[in-house]
């Protein structure tokens, strides 16, 4: 058997649905010259992932990458998630590729798929279905309304708190109230709730074959939200918060940058230091402490915390370590004389 590709891994947890480990295997890596009609011709779960893209059909034998390119849609991206949610698979060499806007752009329309469209779908279905003067009926009426409330809570604690942060970041704003870590701790499925009413249904079903059918019909609706919605949390877990791990980290590395280019090309004459303050930060890089610098200036302690405070108000920096890159970089020391 040959060897697979090493850039290719294959997620075994949470897969938990009637899709095997050895039906994944089975399944082929999209490619971007592959037709997107035989990609949906393999696999026609292929077909959710479209409109969150805001592809529409009637694409005729164009391959991915054109008709994510004429979409506006980036390809990798399409792929990543494609291959992910439809067969398990992803590529780890290139995650830096991924593009943020168009993970937000997909989350964003799956929401509101499954909440202006998917919930309230299988809310008339079971209406149609069940005689709502039926005490069992109305239960599992109110418990897939507890369900669908509890989804979209979740949703919109995303939409409020998590893709407005994420934004900031891509339009180049550092919130400093929040990170990707926050949303990741409390990410959870919500499907504890649809596990209950599933058993309900699969035991209640009316003796009307009607009525029977048209429960039954409801109850694929339900099997096939929960897959997706189960995809959906990890696309987020696995795709989207690690991307967005990397872009704070990525923001980080620019600010400490940015802040060491600023002491580097510091010349505001109102900032300038005096002799007796570039002797202080000295000594302070040097590890003194204020009453070790007081007798080595031969200044009392209080003038040495006037310095201090005149110093970090000018220079707007607080911290040892900020004044020892000061110091460096503007030639007050020596790089060898410093303990790093």
């Amino acid at each position: 058997m040959p060897k697979k590709p090493p850039y290719i891994r294959i997620f075994k947890e949470h897969y938990d649905f009637n899709i095997t480990l050895k039906e994944m295997r089975n399944q082929k890596m999209y490619e971007p010259d592959d037709k997107l009609i035989t990609i949906i011709s393999d696999n026609y779960d292929v077909l959710q992932s479209l409109g969150s893209f805001g592809i529409n059909l009637g694409f005729g034998d164009k391959t991915v990458r054109e008709v994510c390119e004429e979409q506006h849609v980036d390809t990798y991206t399409f792929l990543t998630i494609v291959n992910f949610t439809t067969n398990g698979y992803r590529d780890y060499d290139d995650a830096d590729s991924l593009s943020v806007p168009t993970l937000l752009k997909y989350l964003k329309a799956s929401h509101e798929y499954f909440l202006g469209f998917q919930l309230p779908y299988i809310r008339q279905q079971l209406e149609a279905a069940l005689d709502e003067n039926d005490n069992l009926a109305r239960l599992i009426l109110k418990l897939y309304d507890e369900y669908a409330h509890t989804v979209t809570n979740h949703m919109k604690y995303e939409e409020k708190t998590v893709f407005p942060y994420v934004q900031a970041l891509l339009d180049n704003k550092h919130p400093s109230d929040y990170d990707i870590d926050t949303f990741s701790k409390h990410h959870r499925q919500t499907d504890v709730k649809l596990k209950e009413l599933k058993n309900i249904i699969i035991k209640y079903l009316p003796s009307d074959g009607l009525h029977n059918n048209q429960l039954t019909a409801t109850f694929y609706d339900i099997y096939n939200n929960e897959k997706w919605l189960r995809l959906h949390a990890l696309v987020e877990e696995q795709i989207f918060i690690p991307a967005i791990r990397r872009m704070e980290r990525a923001t980080h590395q620019n600010d400490v940058t940015l802040k060491i280019s600023n002491m580097i090309n510091h010349t505001n004459s109102s900032e300038i230091l005096s002799e007796r303050e570039r002797d202080v930060i000295v000594s302070l890089v040097q590890g003194m402490t204020n009453k070790e610098i007081a007798d080595h200036l031969c200044i009392s302690i209080n003038t040495v915390i006037t310095h201090r405070r005149n110093i970090a108000k000018k220079l707007q920096i607080h911290s040892a370590a900020g004044l020892t890159i000061y110091a460096i970089v503007n030639n007050l020391v020596d790089i060898s004389s410093v303990k790093l």
